[in-house]
């Protein structure tokens, strides 16, 4: 098997994997621990399994990340950076960056210390917010994989 070939499918088993993932926690996960009865226990369910799932979540984004970039870099594809018509490049890189960001900085420097903090204080406002965010990630998310796929198949959206 090319190399080229192997990047990509390790790039769309890392995307399936780690975006699955995100449907799942903001679909099945955050709903089940928001109607548990005790705060405590809501909180103490919700860090396990998001612990368990950011270990996942991170080796796929390193994954995905990397093979991305072997890939524009075997295509010497930078330049579609520059063209509007693959705004779904753009946007593959945006949702990357986003994610890479929270998993590796934002959340255990300073997510999962004000989660604990406001979800002692008020879990209902806390878990209504965090679900909130989850699905905005995650429409953004299924948004550009959609794009992404049509764009790499050669449909444009923009002409």
């Amino acid at each position: 098997m090319e190399y080229f070939t192997l990047a990509r499918v390790i790039h769309v088993i890392a995307v399936i994997l780690w975006i699955g993932g995100v449907a799942m926690v903001t679909t099945v996960i955050i709903p089940a621990v928001k109607r548990m009865k005790s705060k405590e226990e809501r909180i103490e369910t919700f860090e396990m399994i998001e612990g368990k799932f950011a270990i996942q979540a991170k080796i796929t984004t390193l994954l995905t990340g990397g093979s991305g970039f072997y890939m524009m870099y075997e295509l010497n594809a930078w330049n579609r950076y520059l063209d509007y018509r693959f705004w779904w490049i753009h946007a593959m890189t945006l949702v990357w960056i986003i994610f890479t960001l929270i998993l590796f900085i934002l959340e255990p420097y300073v997510l999962h210390k004000l989660f604990k903090t406001q979800a002692l204080k008020n879990p209902e406002k806390t878990f209504r917010i965090m679900h909130r965010l989850h699905w905005i990630l995650l429409v953004l998310s299924l948004i550009t994989t959609a794009a992404a796929v049509a764009g790499s198949h050669g449909w444009f959206w923009l002409k």
